[in-house]
């Protein structure tokens, strides 16, 4: 029987988390579709019947495709502004404490890779350790109070660092290491431990209130706001911590706070602003005694089940790998270029910003007429041909430029889709658990590139290095695609060729 209107608004599957204002403006007019009278009551026999209510159903589904419907949505905008200022926080944090170890701690002539390493060792222990384990308790916990209160101590720890430093400016050593630097050491592993709570919670928020018809264009802002963040905070935090700095000069005396200060309130932003989110959870539906080993082995056995979610998030693993070795690789780039100094680096990355976003806006719009695995394909194809290009122009600005830029839209094309397999996959009741194990490889994804890059640059050069990512981005695409072809279901093989004959007939 053909579904009326009122009961396809009413479908959780269908508005779930939307507010009553966004499934009101989303609701098709039968004038401006053209739908009329008679199709609206269709009778319930003949083939009449049927092709009004296939003609229905497309155009209601035809009112929930592009990014309208998530701009429309308060909850997945206050979600989404948050997401920017904690992440970009995270980002430029690493390179608050690079600023803090040169002025304080490095000696004349004695390298900073050593006092780094530190860092980013205590950056990473927490991912290991507990990114799991975090998944495990958003299962139970009420999404939002998660959300607030790890930006809130975040943004505490960060701006209380320049008081604990100058309190121990003048202490003792313990293991031949100042006190100061031990304190950044703590801060930062207290700082990401709360991030692999605040990540998979974010996650597993974002189906709770955006419609599963209009995730993949909320995942198009959502993952690319993730990617881009590695790039824009590695980018732009340098030149932003000095401009801290210098509007502060009149109360701090230029003692160098508004560094941390910046950082700080980034966090406390993300914080305030999450306190506007509404997920509409009650306690009941999270609150239960958690099992943390039995829960972290169902969450890896459902992603042993689960061959698209698994290849999904392996595809990630090697997407945040990729430009993680890039932010490295940028800067001898710059170097080699004649028209560029290694500082001016980004500039490279920029480029990749500015992909990245015409992806995210043509994936949030048009991304619905594609299957996954196509688009999953396609953007990695898209991504191995740039890095290709890349070994080649080396010492070339402009099609450099061009190719990073290629190189963020195909990113783009890649990311979001994996992320919505990943969250239309995986139920409710299980997504804690799969993202906080996606959001503990992803981590790992993103220090190892960081800390190998640069000697795999030093010992193979630029030019093999960019082929052997181009490589390694080509089998993590096939390796998606052959396995969600492998593992359609005859519902998703029909939907798949409904959506590609739909969208050759607009």
């Amino acid at each position: 029987m053909p579904r009326p209107i009122h009961e396809i608004e009413s479908d959780p599957s269908v508005l779930s988390g939307e507010s009553r204002e966004d499934s009101v403006a989303q609701e098709p007019s039968p004038a401006t579709n053209g739908v009329n009278a008679a199709e609206a009551q269709p009778d319930a026999s003949g083939p009449d019947a049927n092709a009004s209510d296939t003609h229905r159903e497309a155009a209601i589904a035809k009112s929930f495709r592009g990014l309208g419907p998530i701009f429309r949505n308060r909850n997945f905008l206050t979600l989404w502004s948050g997401q920017v200022f904690s992440q970009i926080a995270d980002k430029v944090y690493l390179v608050l404490m690079i600023a803090i170890i040169s002025s304080q701690f490095e000696a004349p002539g004695q390298t900073i890779s050593g006092w780094v390493s530190g860092i980013m060792i205590a950056f990473t222990i927490p991912a290991v350790l507990f990114g799991s384990l975090a998944g495990v308790y958003i299962d139970r916990w009420p999404k939002k109070p998660v959300l607030v209160l790890t930006n809130l101590i975040r943004g505490g720890l960060v701006a209380g660092l320049p008081g604990l430093l100058w309190l121990t400016q003048d202490s003792f050593t313990l293991a031949g290491l100042p006190i100061g630097f031990w304190i950044l050491l703590i801060v930062t592993f207290f700082i990401s431990t709360l991030t692999q709570f605040f990540a998979p919670a974010e996650q597993a928020a974002l189906p709770l209130i955006v419609s599963q018809r209009n995730l993949l264009p909320a995942n198009s802002l959502y993952t690319t706001t993730m990617m881009a963040s590695v790039i824009v905070g590695f980018a732009v935090g340098e030149p932003l911590l000095a401009i801290a700095d210098r509007l502060l000069v009149p109360l701090d005396g230029g003692s160098g706070v508004g560094k941390c200060v910046l950082v700080g309130v980034s966090y406390g932003v993300a914080g305030l602003l999450l306190l506007l989110l509404r997920t509409d959870e009650t306690l009941s539906d999270v609150q239960e005694q958690a099992h943390v080993w039995q829960d972290i082995r169902e969450g890896l056995a459902y992603l042993g089940r689960q061959a698209q979610v698994r290849s999904a998030v392996i595809q990630l693993v090697v997407l945040f790998s990729v430009f993680a070795a890039l932010a490295v690789l940028a800067v001898r780039l710059a170097e080699v270029m004649p028209h560029l100094k290694s500082s001016q680096f980004g500039f490279l990355l920029a480029a990749a910003g500015v992909g990245m976003a015409i992806g995210a806006v043509s994936i949030g719009q048009f991304g619905q007429r594609f299957s996954r695995s196509v688009l999953g394909l396609g953007g990695s194809l898209g991504m191995a041909i740039s890095l290709l290009g890349l070994s080649f122009f080396t010492q070339q600005l402009w099609p450099s430029l061009l190719l990073i830029g290629v190189l963020g839209l195909c990113a783009a094309i890649v990311g979001i889709p994996m992320q919505t397999t990943i969250q239309e996959k995986t139920p409710e009741e299980m997504r804690g658990k799969v993202f906080g194990l996606q959001n503990n490889v992803v981590n790992i994804a993103l220090s190892l590139p960081l800390a190998v890059a640069g000697l795999a640059e030093a010992f193979l050069g630029l030019r093999v290095v960019f082929g052997l990512l181009a490589g390694l981005v080509t089998a993590g695409g096939l390796l998606t695609w052959s396995v969600a072809n492998a593992t359609a279901t005859p519902d998703e093989t029909a939907a798949k060729t409904a959506g590609t004959e739909s969208a050759g007939g607009q």
